[in-house]
């Protein structure tokens, strides 16, 4: 097929192109899609509870379940009959090398691969996998970055098993890989990773929520609590052959400029639509895919915005989730050039339409199976569930900027506050229920629970059904939805590793000062009468002092900009003006606090993401200049002389050549501009800064980005004008709607 052929052997004319794309067959890319075995499909490529049953020593599988289940050191006398049978099992599916699989600090996933067969000496060899290559591995530090946490010669890092994520195959041509997920930490054990800090959160919420469980007395057999995570995954496709044709989509992830389409999602018939045929059989194979990894993907539809989709995962324990929802990212752009397809997962690939989010839905749960977050039906009473809601509450309002610095990168900029994405002000919406419930908390113990009763559809022959008791709010930033908290401002591009790391922290660093609070009033073991009393005492001063962050209306208002900044809500509208809360001794104070970061990591962490943002951005602006001379100028200068010639053989020709000579003018008018400011932007990119980031980021900020945006407007004006022929790159007409 056509799709299928190399990508530059593609017609060199965009129309060209266009036409010669193939029309995807589906018989061609057809999968077995039954689900009648589904135990042969899910977690087939995992190294799973029940294969370790069968493959491990009893004594073995219970040391190792200790560690995954309640969260015990992992007993490292087992490493070695835990590697035997990885080994047997990994080689037995076809596999050939191993590797530790980590998540450093650039967002992304690595992996070294070693093969299980080694020398013996004696001109054979040996297949083998010890323990020791099971629990630690070492690769070169040096070239990841590391935010000053080590010199660039210091090279040693470490690897070390995470047991409690299963270890997978990763399947390939001709190829098969053991994958052990792991943390990723310098010489000196310094987190350098995403990982290690979400595992350390995790321990910190877990210690401060069993203070609070053991003073309501009825939770002794709880062991540990966990936070829970399902991530929704929104995402574009577009055929391949326009992406590689696009140098801006190739370099950065989104196009820099392009004209906007007569339609794009105005007439709202994309979202929950028919999925076209060939993304359809694209989501399948990626379902089949992820099953075979053990994700719990549940949901596939359309997006709002023409040519974007999303999938949704049931909820995992957040480190879990967080590995699961790397190799969603990664299955996504792996499958997609199957079906003659390229996956774009930045935030904002095209203007004036939808960007990509990924909606964090976070909750907190009991080894026993109890969703702490869960209201049940008489809300009011349930004092623990009260417990843990306001200690959300406050930890949000406490660290709203730090929330808000963990959504902050380069490509949110471009979504954060526009249609489909809340702003960048940090507030809580609780739903009419919970609202109605702080509200008579504020005055003292609550005292009922509104009901939400049941819809009568109004036909005799459709059923009634139960209501929530409230509606969503999809303005807002951070929304309760029924037993969890959704934390919409979530980039798609993020890993979401380091959003969970601080709130798990600024949750267990209101539960630490609950706990301690509580313990002080009422003492180790309390009746119920007193606990309660002093419950509620606290959570009414709690709600009066931190209730300013709960709001229910449009976030999308300008009166709503106008109400934060009168209630003292922080409004961080940019990257460069959220990074630096990082940097500030209150965060490096509940890091250190709780044992998460150092003061050293946490620093590391503002310094990455601060150059990260200045060397996206320069990609992006040098991008977007050499398009400019080496496509647009030609297309431009080539229509213009192609105006002239028309006027010049008109006038010869003794005929009216008024408006085309005016036509000329105008498009001569718009080049010249054009060339101005492609100028202004070339002199902002080259201005230098000795070292000095933030004034670096600042000026990115203040002079690149808008140079950016007055060039792209010239060149989105020259491509509404210049004939079809001559516009050398796709188009939002085509990329969005040719599928």
């Amino acid at each position: 097929m056509a799709i299928n052929a190399a990508v530059m052997s593609s017609p060199t004319s965009r129309l060209e192109a266009i036409s010669d794309i193939t029309h995807w067959s589906e018989d061609e890319h057809r999968i077995d899609t039954t689900m009648s075995r589904a135990e042969e499909i899910y977690g087939r490529d995992v190294f799973s509870e029940r294969i370790m049953r069968q493959r491990l020593p009893k004594e073995t599988f219970e040391a190792l379940q200790r560690t995954v289940q309640l969260g015990l050191p992992i007993d490292q006398s087992i490493a070695d009959t835990v590697a035997n049978a990885m080994k047997d099992w990994a080689i037995e599916n076809g596999a050939t090398h191993y590797t530790h699989w980590f998540q450093p600090l650039t967002g992304l996933t690595a992996e070294k691969h070693d093969a299980f067969i080694s020398p013996d000496g004696s001109g054979g060899a040996l297949v083998e996998f010890s323990g020791d290559q099971l629990v630690q591995g070492e690769p070169d530090a040096s070239s990841f970055p590391s935010g000053g946490v080590r010199a660039t010669f210091e090279a040693r890092g470490y690897t070390a098993w995470d047991a409690t994520s299963p270890v997978f195959l990763h399947r390939g041509p001709n190829n098969v890989t053991l994958c052990i997920p792991t943390v990723f930490v310098s010489w000196t054990g310094e987190a350098l990773d995403m990982k290690t800090p979400l595992l350390r959160s995790m321990d910190a919420l877990s210690e401060q929520a069993l203070r609070i469980l053991r003073l309501f007395g009825e939770y002794e057999d709880v062991s540990r609590v966990y936070t829970t995570l399902g991530a929704e995954q929104e995402y574009f496709l577009i055929d391949r052959r326009f992406f590689y044709r696009r140098p801006d989509l190739l370099m950065t992830g989104r196009t820099l400029f392009g004209d906007r389409s007569p339609k794009d999602q105005q007439m709202e018939d994309h979202y929950f639509g028919s999925i076209p045929p060939r993304v359809l059989a694209f989501m399948a194979e990626l379902d089949r895919a992820l099953y075979a990894l053990g994700v719990p993907v549940k949901t596939r539809h359309n997006e709002v915005a023409p040519s974007q989709y999303e999938i949704a995962a049931m909820f995992e324990t957040a480190n879990v989730a967080s590995d699961h929802n790397m190799l969603v990212m990664e299955h996504i752009e792996k499958i997609a050039p199957r079906y003659g397809l390229k996956a774009i997962l930045h935030e904002k690939p095209f203007a004036d339409i939808n960007g990509s989010g990924k909606h964090n839905n976070w909750s907190m749960q009991t080894d026993t199976g109890l969703n702490l977050l869960n209201p049940q039906e008489e809300a009011h009473t349930n004092m623990l569930f009260l417990c843990f809601l306001c200690s959300v509450i406050r930890g949000v309002d406490r660290h709203a900027d730090l929330l808000r610095a963990t959504i902050a990168n380069a490509g949110n900029d471009h979504r954060l506050g526009a249609n489909e994405a809340p702003p960048a002000i940090i507030s809580i919406f609780l739903g009419d229920m919970l609202q109605d419930i702080m509200d008579q908390l504020e005055q003292g113990a609550p005292t009922s629970t509104i009901k939400a009763g049941e819809l009568d559809l109004g036909a005799r022959t459709l059923p009634s059904i139960p209501r929530d008791s409230g509606d969503r709010n999809r303005t807002s930033p951070f929304a309760f939805t029924g037993n969890k908290f959704e934390f919409r401002a979530v980039g798609s591009t993020a890993a979401v590793a380091w959003p969970n790391t601080v709130l798990n922290a600024i949750v267990a660093e209101s539960l630490r000062d609950m706990a301690d609070d509580l313990e002080e009033k009422v003492g180790a073991a309390p009746d119920r009468e007193t606990l309660t009393a002093a419950v509620t005492e606290l959570l009414s001063d709690l709600i009066k002092q931190h209730k300013r962050v709960l709001f229910a209306g449009d976030n999308y208002s300008d009166d709503w900009q106008k109400e934060a900044e009168r209630r003292g809500l922080p409004n961080l509208r940019t990257c460069v003006d959220a990074l630096p809360v990082i940097n500030e001794q209150k965060t490096t104070d509940l890091f250190a606090g709780l044992n998460i970061l150092n003061p050293s990591e946490t620093h590391s962490r503002y310094q990455i993401f601060l150059e990260g943002y200045i060397k996206q951005l320069t990609i992006e602006a040098t991008t977007m200049a050499s398009m400019s001379r080496r496509l647009v100028l030609p297309a431009a200068a080539r229509h213009q002389s192609e105006l002239a010639q028309s006027v010049a053989q008109t006038t010869a020709a003794g005929a009216e050549a008024t408006s085309l000579k005016s036509n000329l003018d105008s498009f001569s008018g718009l080049f010249s501009d054009f060339m101005a400011a492609l100028s202004t932007l070339e002199h902002q990119i080259a201005v230098d800064f000795d070292g000095d980031e933030l004034t670096h980021a600042k000026h990115i900020a203040e002079a690149v980005r808008p140079a950016m945006a007055n060039l792209r407007g010239l060149i989105d004006g020259l491509e509404s004008r210049v004939a079809d022929d001559l516009w050398p790159i796709p188009t939002y007409r085509e990329m969005l709607f040719i599928k």
